[in-house]
C-alpha cells in the first residue's frame, strides 16, 4: 500500500446500510479497493452529534455496518475499517483544528445550516455545530490525498483544504490538501417517493432484509399517483419503482418492454413489482448469506476491525508527532 494515494471516507453508524448506501457509495468503494489505500470510518462520535440520546443504537450500528461491509464485498485484506472512537488522536486533532477554523467559515457552511434547521432546539448541540471540524479531523489525521464525496459533502471537503492550507502556512507542512474523488454516484429515491432514501424517514430497503421484508416493501412502493387503474397510461420518469430496476438492472429488454407498456397502460403495478422483488432479492441473496455467515464466525469481524484500528492508529501518530511538533505542543521531555 506504500506506494498508494490515501482514501478516507465513511458512514455514521445509526442503522443497517439499505440500499441506497449501496449504490450511492458502497459500489464505488468497492472498486477504489484495488487502486488505493483505503481507510473506511466508522463515525460513532459523529453520530452522537444528532443521536446522543440513542447510544445503544449506535453501539448496535457500529456492528451493523461492519458486518454490511463485509457482506457487499469490502475486503480488510485490501483496506482498513476503522471505529473513530478507538482513535484517540482525532479528538485531540479537532480540538487543534478548532482554534484555527473561523466561526463564519461554520456558521456559511450549506449542509450544516440545513442540518441544524431540521433539529429540534434541544437537540442543537455545540458538539453539533462542531461537526464540519471533526469531519477535517477524519480526513487530515491519516493524511487523506482523496475523499470519495457527493455533492451535499462539498463544502465540508473544501473547508478540509482551506484549513490544511491555513495549518501549513501558519505552522509547517504537515498535510496534503485533500482533493475530490469523482467517480459514478447514484441516488435511489425512498420507496414512499419522498426524497432520498433515508433510515430516518423509514423508507428505506436494508441489505440485510429477509426475502419476505423485500417484496412487501416493493408491494407497497410508491408509483404514479394519477394511474389508479392499469389501463390508464403511467409516468415512467420519476417513478421509484423504475428508478430502481434502472439501478439493478442493466439493459435489460424486460424492463424496457414494461417501460413501454406503462406508458400506454398496458400493464399493471403488480406485475411490474413482482418483477421488481425477485431482481431486488437475487441481488441481495448472496449478501445476506455473506452477512449471517460473518454473524456466525464473529471473530473475523473482529479481526477484520483489530487490524484497520491498529494501522489508523500508527498512521495517526505519525500525523499528531508532526502536529504537535509543528504546534510546539508536549516538547518538554522531563516527566513530571
Amino acid at each position: 500500500m506504500e506506494n498508494k494515494k490515501r482514501i478516507l471516507t465513511g458512514i455514521r453508524p445509526t442503522g443497517a446500510l439499505h440500499l441506497g448506501h449501496y449504490v450511492g457509495a458502497l459500489h464505488n468503494w468497492i472498486q477504489l479497493q484495488d487502486e488505493y489505500e483505503c481507510y473506511f470510518l466508522i463515525a460513532d462520535y459523529q453520530a452522537l452529534s444528532d443521536h446522543f440520546h440513542d447510544i445503544d443504537l449506535i453501539k448496535q450500528s457500529v456492528i451493523d455496518v461492519t458486518l454490511d461491509w463485509l457482506a457487499v464485498g469490502l475486503d480488510p485484506d485490501k483496506s482498513n475499517f476503522v471505529i473513530q472512537s478507538y482513535v484517540p488522536e482525532h479528538a485531540e486533532l479537532s480540538m487543534l483544528l478548532s482554534f484555527i477554523t473561523p466561526l463564519g467559515m461554520l456558521e456559511r457552511n450549506p449542509t450544516l445550516k440545513g442540518e441544524l434547521d431540521s433539529l429540534p432546539i434541544e437537540q442543537r448541540s455545540a458538539g453539533f455545530f462542531n461537526y464540519p471540524i471533526s469531519q477535517i479531523a477524519d480526513i487530515l489525521l491519516p493524511r487523506a490525498h482523496l475523499v470519495p464525496v457527493g455533492e451535499d459533502q462539498a463544502p465540508h471537503l473544501e473547508m478540509s483544504r482551506e484549513i490544511a492550507r491555513k495549518f501549513n502556512r501558519m505552522y509547517g507542512e504537515v498535510f496534503p490538501e485533500p482533493e475530490t474523488l469523482i467517480g459514478k454516484v447514484g441516488r435511489l429515491s425512498g420507496i414512499d417517493g419522498k426524497g432520498k432514501m433515508s433510515k430516518s424517514q423509514g423508507n428505506v430497503i436494508l441489505l440485510s432484509d429477509s426475502k419476505d421484508a423485500v417484496a412487501k416493501k416493493v408491494r407497497g412502493m410508491y408509483t404514479d399517483p394519477n394511474r389508479i387503474r392499469a389501463n390508464i397510461p403511467g409516468k415512467v420518469e420519476g417513478n421509484p419503482v423504475f428508478q430502481y430496476l434502472d439501478a439493478f438492472t442493466e439493459n435489460d429488454p424486460n424492463v424496457e418492454d414494461f417501460k413501454e407498456r406503462y406508458r400506454k397502460g398496458n400493464i399493471g403495478d403488480v406485475e411490474i413489482k413482482n418483477y421488481l422483488s425477485d431482481i431486488l432479492n437475487e441481488f441481495l441473496e448472496p449478501i445476506r448469506n455473506k452477512r449471517n455467515y460473518y454473524e456466525k464466525n464473529f471473530n473475523i469481524v473482529e479481526e477484520s476491525l483489530d487490524k484497520g484500528i491498529s494501522n489508523a492508529r500508527k498512521a495517526a501518530d505519525k500525523t499528531m508527532t508532526l502536529v504537535r511538533e509543528k504546534m510546539k505542543i508536549s516538547t518538554y521531555k522531563k516527566i513530571w
